[in-house]
């Protein structure tokens, strides 16, 4: 993998906005589109995908962590998948799972703990990297993979 196309670095003071943040994200979502996202425990994943399936339509009600389904499906203004690595050891039990047919069906995607299984992403994709910044502060790093994402990035972070 080549180096990113956009790279942006900025801190979020609390979940709410971290959440914020996600529902602005999921706004600009298209079918398509692939975002990876990294982080330790805690550091605000959850948050992130709650806030990008409210802003791609996903009611948020219907919106739980796929851990041991690894892949969850939503409808919303765009189709959407929510996938979880953590409990997968390597590519090759992802691709068990049936993971890689998904890509490109048409629906955007959000794949946590992606630094667990870097390959599953595709050539183009978003890569979104959360630490704790303190108690509630997070810092995001947010690299862009590709034409596609790089617009993204900046349609989301200007």
């Amino acid at each position: 993998m080549s180096g990113p196309t956009r790279t942006r670095r900025l801190v979020s003071p609390s979940p709410e906005e971290t959440h914020r943040l996600g529902v602005k994200l999921g706004q600009l979502l298209e079918p398509g589109d692939f975002v990876g996202l990294v982080g330790d425990l805690g550091a605000g994943k959850t948050h992130l995908v709650r806030g990008v399936a409210e802003g791609a339509g996903v009611a948020r009600s219907e919106v739980a962590s796929p851990t041991f389904a690894i892949v969850y499906p939503y409808d919303g203004r765009i189709p959407l998948y929510h996938a979880d690595l953590y409990r997968l050891a390597d590519y090759e039990e992802l691709y068990a799972t049936g993971f890689m047919d998904l890509l490109g069906e048409g629906r955007a995607m959000l794949v946590e703990w992606l630094d667990r299984i870097p390959q599953a992403a595709p050539r183009d994709f978003l890569r979104i990297t959360l630490r704790h910044e303190g108690e509630d502060a997070r810092s995001l790093e947010v690299e862009a993979f590709g034409a596609r994402p790089a617009a993204l990035l900046d349609s989301w972070l200007g």
